[in-house]
């Protein structure tokens, strides 16, 4: 491994490289568009595409390709060569700045909820410049937004653009409001990825895992996670190994990948990278799930990003840790100053009035068919929305909200009585870990993403509702005498408070008391995606949306169907692979053993040992109920997944695929796994969880 220094970022084209390899009149219009949006003429482009065709060749790369994030999740690219023919049987390399800004694409191969027709199929790729281009298996990939021919938004990454320009022009206009005019404020993330990790062999011999992701049949294993002993454990050689090459990797492409360590459940790890501006935080993470896939094959293992992969121990989440700042300043801490103090309690204000107002739709932004086994389960957190602040600050946000807070207009000091607002100090409050939202010293974790997800959805969302949060502090303070400032900044925040009061939760969240609390104060309960993405285009949604000038009515749309059809297909999946593992995988397994039993008791009662044999007689009969359960279990399910792939509608569809055939498939699971327990281990077909769990 080479010095970390001079291995990180080396296959970048990173500020640094432009400076070496752009002439200074280039350098500076590219960070222009790059810094203030400045349009890129054609002669700048064409040098740029010349630098980097040069610098990505020196690094060993033969193609170029767009790479951009189609609305079905993952990324996309298409390579195309450096290389041009001459007539003369010879050959050149050319990098156009065409090609560099612009590319096309079938728009109609990708999904796109009913926005292009099969036949109206041209699609662009736009170079996106605020990102860095990379070098991946000798590929130059040029991080772009995807859009239709009339316009329209077809990938995740546009609209999360559009939000972090909502979120900058309102947060400036709030910061303006304290004599601050920073050139922009932008949301940073870190997210930390979860994963397990699993023998390939095992992995080949599950059909269930290869085709859905996760285990479709599996009765617990003897050991789980109830020792406590692998959470931050010692990292066993084999993962080690993994991790070494992996943080290699992710170094060379300039992701700063931070901090390793095993997770709870066994076979479960996290990677967590340090911070970063949220649209290259975005695209870092989905190099981050490839490497992971990618790297763990080398190695004889197969990653699993499944939010859900084994039943009855932890499921796997991506943690959204998301805040807001400048160049100089992280708005979301409380700082030392009042003058400080009070603008973090307006942007405090503003994240719980979004987070409160919008938990429907954020919700929806991580609803998926995977991440509904996981939420409200093994420390995940509810699918339920709400706000955990810890003791301290709840504290404070109370005696705001029942007015026993002032600003002395002589002193320009909040007083809050008996306390003055403290400097928050790191650690100061006990972490939840049932909360979906909770503030963590200088940020808040969104921990209902899900570990598959890509966390544009989510982070688009945050975006857009808290620049509207913004967006109305300002209309309503903006022209305030300066004298009288603060006393109404704090009048509005204390009523926007007590008007959102009620997403503040400092509890358990998996307690059914919390459950019954929360449907009195009025809060969404959404556990299925079916219940989920409809809050997607309910009217106050698509209304912020519009209002922002994130989504159009038709793209919000687009993005439901996507969302909804992908589940639909998910489930379908999952049915048809179940039924059919069950016939044809765990019945004739079964039925073979109890036929083995039954030949064993046959031939010993004919020695006329009768009387010792009841225990065999009662496993005997224990399979035959379970076969005939099993045969139960299948038909109903079979007819009931016939049912739901005739529903042409599909949001109805959805819903029975969540109500009806989701129970229908939990009962065949525990019909098999109840068979598993008593069919001789050298009989069963597959590897059961204690074979996966505990040999990595």
């Amino acid at each position: 491994m080479a010095d970390l220094t001079e291995r990180f970022g080396t296959m970048v084209f990173s500020e640094d490289e432009m400076k070496r390899w752009l002439p200074k009149d280039v350098y500076k219009k590219l960070a222009k568009t790059i810094e203030e949006g400045e349009p890129l003429d054609l002669d700048v482009a064409n040098a740029v595409a010349h630098a980097m065709k040069e610098w990505a060749m020196l690094h060993g790369a033969t193609h170029y390709a767009h790479w951009f994030q189609p609305l079905s999740g993952i990324t996309s690219e298409k390579h195309d060569s450096f290389l041009e023919p001459n007539q003369d049987g010879t050959a050149f390399t050319k990098f156009s700045g065409k090609a560099l800004i612009k590319g096309e694409s079938d728009a109609s191969s990708f999904p796109n909820g009913g926005l292009r027709a099969t036949f109206e199929a041209r699609g662009y790729t736009v170079w996106d410049a605020t990102s860095p281009a990379f070098i991946k298996d000798d590929v130059l990939c040029i991080p772009t937004a995807f859009c239709s021919y009339t316009g329209e938004a077809l990938d995740k990454k546009t609209p999360l653009l559009r939000s972090m320009t909502a979120l900058d022009v309102q947060a400036k206009r709030v910061l303006a409001l304290f004599g601050k005019h920073p050139k922009k404020v932008v949301p940073n993330v870190g997210d930390e990825q979860e994963y397990f990790l699993i023998k390939k062999d095992a992995y080949r011999k599950r059909r269930d895992l290869v085709i859905t992701g996760r285990t479709l049949f599996g009765a617990a294993p003897a050991k789980g996670q109830e020792l406590e002993e692998h959470y931050f454990g010692a990292i066993r050689p084999t993962v080690s190994a993994y991790m070494k090459d992996l943080d290699d990797e992710l170094w060379a492409l300039g992701i700063p990948s931070k901090t390793k360590h095993n997770e709870v459940a066994p076979c479960q790890h996290e990677l967590a990278p340090v911070y970063s501006e949220l649209n290259e935080a975005v695209d870092n993470n989905l190099l981050i799930m490839e490497k992971m896939k990618l790297i763990a094959s080398r190695h004889d293992l197969v990653c699993l990003l499944h939010e859900k992969p084994f039943e009855g121990i932890n499921g796997s989440g991506k943690h959204n840790n998301w805040s807001l700042g400048t160049a100089d300043e992280n708005l979301l801490d409380p700082g030392d100053t009042p003058e400080e103090n009070l603008q973090f309690i307006v942007f405090l204000t503003a994240v719980i009035e979004a987070v409160d107002k919008y938990q429907d739709l954020l919700r929806a932004s991580v609803a998926s068919c995977g991440n509904d086994h996981r939420l409200g389960a093994d420390e995940a957190p509810p699918a339920i929305m709400s706000i955990f602040l810890g003791d301290q600050l709840t504290e404070v946000v109370e005696m705001i909200m029942d007015g026993e807070a002032s600003v002395h207009a002589t002193t320009d000091t909040l007083d809050l009585g008996a306390v003055v607002l403290p400097n928050l100090e790191q650690d100061n409050t006990d972490r939840n870990r049932t909360s979906p939202f909770a503030f963590t010293n200088n940020k808040f974790e969104f921990r209902a993403v899900g570990s598959e997800a890509n966390v544009s959805d989510a982070n688009m969302v945050l975006d857009t509702a808290v620049a509207q949060a913004l967006r109305d502090f300002a209309d309503a303070l903006e022209g305030t005498p300066a004298g009288d400032f603060q006393e109404k900044a704090l009048e509005y925040c204390a009523e926007h408070l007590r008007e959102h009061r009620r997403i503040l939760f400092s509890g358990d969240g998996y307690s059914e008391a919390w459950h019954k609390e929360a449907e009195e104060r009025g809060l969404f309960n959404l556990p299925t995606t079916a219940e989920a993405l409809p809050q997607f285009v309910a009217p106050k949604n698509l209304a912020l949306f519009a209002e922002m000038g994130v989504l159009t009515e038709a793209e919000a749309v687009c993005r439901y169907e996507v969302k909804l059809e992908k589940y639909n297909k998910l489930m379908n999946i999952e049915a048809t692979t179940m039924v059919r593992e069950a016939r044809r995988t765990y019945r004739p397994v079964i039925t073979a053993y109890a036929t083995k039993v039954a030949k064993g008791l046959e031939t010993i009662r004919a020695a006329g040992a009768e009387a010792v044999m009841q225990c065999e007689q009662d496993t005997l009969n224990e399979l035959c109920c379970g076969i005939t359960q099993i045969n139960y279990c299948i038909k109903v399910l079979d007819e009931l997944h016939k049912n739901a792939e005739a529903i042409v509608d599909g949001q109805a569809q959805a819903e029975v695929y969540a109500h009806k055939v989701a129970p229908a498939m939990a009962e065949l699971r525990a019909a098999v796994d109840a068979m598993e327990e008593i069919v001789a281990a050298d009989y069963w077909p597959v590897p059961t969880y204690d074979d996966i769990l505990f040999y990595v």
